[in-house]
């Protein structure tokens, strides 16, 4: 133990005014607090004396070569017994200010060095080292002062706890798998010598205070989720294990199981997935992120991953459902940073970053496969796309009802399909709902497309100048794509476009929430998508569009594409293929889904679903008509593009 301090621990203080002293008194370098999306690391000081102690111009860094890194920034100070915390970004931004502030380097989890050097760039005020962090567990100095080690629990700004510790137990193991048992199961643990193991049985984190395991084992003779964790003597106590066991439950599809705390789920105060005390700001509106338990049971009941994640409340206004989408993270801090499975049927990735419990959202009160089955039909059209799976979830135990299992979409769902593996290129994907604006940047930068959109709007295309630049730009095929499927499927809800662009690329579209389509055999969307240049900017950027439209051959080829994916995705033997396995999957799961959530009834359901493929039958056959009087197309015109497809379509679709 003394070696291990010795090698891993020293601490100098230099140059410091008299009653001033500074330490580092606190690290996290595999941090599992995430907000909006990130969990950046921290370095806590701490003014341990009798005065106030001015950092203005002083440096932080993590390098011995480089230790001018970043600079605390004027009128930055601790006060007498102060606490002053610096979030280590990696990234250039804002320095903060008061007792907040973020650098531009970021700290090791496998062991680093601090350096606090003062204004002249040459005198160390402290020097620091710490060795190999635990996730989400902080190093640090004890409050009553003694020796760094490893805290129970992080306390970032503010007093440390009493105790620190050089190691920490390790994790207990389920003997006993989790899954489906026809009856009641004894299930059997075991963990480190000279631990003690305390379980749960209702989602919530072990302590000290929780039962002990029985040595006989724990009985389950219903549906019920298991966490246990080891508690060493002078040791953090160790990670997690958790469980799910499903007893005398039929399996009709793949299962998801999280588990985690009550307080993270439905308290009013800091539950994800409710409204809480705030009604103009409810909690599911906040993108709290919360670490839970995830398993995923595939259709033969085999469990292909137990990890732990993390979770946030999803989607838009579907929020406000009682049934809430929910998407999961895998998170460096709580051990994999990816879920080393593929549950897609038409993905070959080996794994996946984030994944997407979609709870049918709109369509939730109607056929629940209305997204899913319009999706797919975008398969042959090399557009990306999110597949999806039928699943079941189940939260603490508790069955939750039928969700749609979705690749979410980010920078690494758009990686995967442009096959991007460098992490600087993929953290540079730049991604844009809506119309691109500050508001509606989703990841990199909006800078090229805003200019892109306004060149469009000012400049004439039929200049082969221009025109050159547009294309050099923008991939028009996957543009023309996107709208020509959205305008087929009538997706009404036309504010669910995103455009993105790897480094080196060109501006693509991105297809995702159609579930608004095969509604009706109304013109639109014709009218949000087909517009003059100088119209009225609604939900998108409309202006590449209709420049490119202005083009004589860009005409021919938006005319062209318009029937080829007509035939290719929209007769009807295809679509068919499509609906068919999504009704007889869900014809088993909603019966028990009413059960948890009656917002309909099986009658209701059959009738949707009869309505939606009425619309996908029908709709491509008069779609044409519809394009014809919108563009003010010639008999001539339609003809020459759309003769065959017609009759592929009246010869496939026609009701029989």
């Amino acid at each position: 133990m003394r070696k291990l301090l010795l090698s891993v621990l020293f601490f100098l203080l230099l140059a410091l005014p008299a009653g001033a002293e500074i330490v580092i008194s606190e690290v996290m370098a595999s941090n599992g607090v995430y907000t909006n999306g990130e969990a950046y690391d921290w370095i806590e000081l701490h003014n341990t004396g009798s005065k106030k102690v001015d950092l203005s111009g002083c440096y932080l860094s993590d390098s011995q070569k480089n230790r001018t890194k970043w600079a605390f920034p004027p009128n930055t100070s601790i006060k007498a017994g102060g606490y002053l915390l610096v979030y280590c970004t990696g990234e250039e931004m804002s320095p903060g200010s008061k007792s907040t502030f973020y650098a531009n380097f970021k700290i090791s989890a496998s062991g680093d060095q601090i350096y606090l050097t003062a204004a002249d760039g040459k005198t160390d005020l402290v020097a620091f080292s710490f060795p190999a962090q635990y996730g989400n567990i902080s190093w640090g100095l004890p409050q009553d002062g003694g020796e760094y080690g490893y805290f129970e629990e992080a306390t970032p700004g503010k007093k440390n706890g009493k105790a620190a510790f050089l190691s920490r137990t390790d994790a207990p193991e389920i003997l006993t798998a989790g899954g489906f048992y026809d009856a009641a199961v004894t299930v059997q643990a075991k963990g480190p010598k000279g631990a003690s193991l305390r379980y749960t049985l209702d989602g919530s984190t072990p302590t000290e205070k929780s039962k002990l395991f029985p040595e006989k084992g724990l009985a389950f003779s219903k549906t019920g989720v298991l966490r246990i964790r080891a508690f060493g003597e002078n040791q953090v106590s160790s990670e997690i294990v958790s469980a799910s066991y499903f007893i005398g439950e039929e399996q009709p599809v793949a299962v998801v199981s999280l588990i985690t705390d009550e307080k993270y789920l439905f308290d009013k105060k800091t539950g994800a997935l409710v409204k809480g005390n705030n009604a103009d700001y409810p909690n599911y509106e906040r993108e709290w992120e919360y670490p839970t338990n995830i398993e995923f049971y595939n259709a033969e009941g085999l469990c292909e991953i137990n990890q732990m994640g993390t979770f946030t409340a999803a989607g838009h206004s579907a929020r406000q459902n009682a049934q809430k989408s929910i998407a999961i993270y895998a998170r460096k801090a709580y051990g994999e940073d990816r879920f080393y499975f593929n549950p897609f049927p038409n993905r070959d990735y080996d794994s996946y970053k984030s994944l997407l419990l979609r709870g049918a959202n709109s369509d939730a009160f109607s056929t629940r496969l209305r997204d899913v089955v319009i999706s797919s039909l975008a398969e042959p059209l090399d557009i990306i796309y999110q597949d999806a799976l039928a699943i079941e979830v189940y939260i603490n135990g508790e069955y939750w009802g039928h969700y749609n299992l979705r690749e979410k979409i980010n920078k690494h769902f758009i990686a995967q399909w442009e096959n991007v593996t460098e992490e600087e290129a993929i953290d540079h994907i730049d991604i844009l709902a809506r119309t691109g604006r500050d508001e509606f940047l989703q990841n990199g930068d909006n800078t090229d497309w805003l200019a892109l959109c306004d060149f469009c709007k000012k400049e004439d295309l039929n200049n082969p100048e221009n025109l050159e630049y547009v294309l050099s730009q923008l991939d028009v095929d996957s543009m023309f794509t996107h709208a020509i499927f959205e305008i087929i499927v009538g997706n009404d809800d036309f504010t669910n476009v995103r455009v993105y662009r790897v480094s080196g690329g060109k501006w693509k579209y991105l297809l995702f929430d159609v579930e608004a389509g095969f509604l009706s055999l109304d013109k639109a969307p014709m009218n949000y998508y087909l517009k003059k240049v100088t119209d009225k900017i609604q939900g998108f950027r409309h202006e590449p569009m209709a420049a490119l439209l202005n083009v004589p051959e860009m005409e021919e080829k938006f005319l062209s594409r318009f029937a080829e994916i007509l035939e290719i995705s929209f007769q009807w033997p295809y679509m068919e293929s499509k609906f068919a396995p999504w009704e007889e999957t869900l014809e088993i799961l909603i019966p028990r889904h009413l059960a948890r959530w009656p917002h309909f009834t099986m009658k209701e359901w059959r009738q949707n679903v009869d309505a939606v493929k009425y619309y996908a039958r029908v709709r491509p056959m008069k779609i044409v008509a519809l394009l014809q009087k919108h563009m003010k197309l010639t008999d001539e015109e339609v003809e020459a593009h759309f003769s065959r497809v017609q009759k592929l379509l009246e010869e496939a679709n026609i009701l029989k």
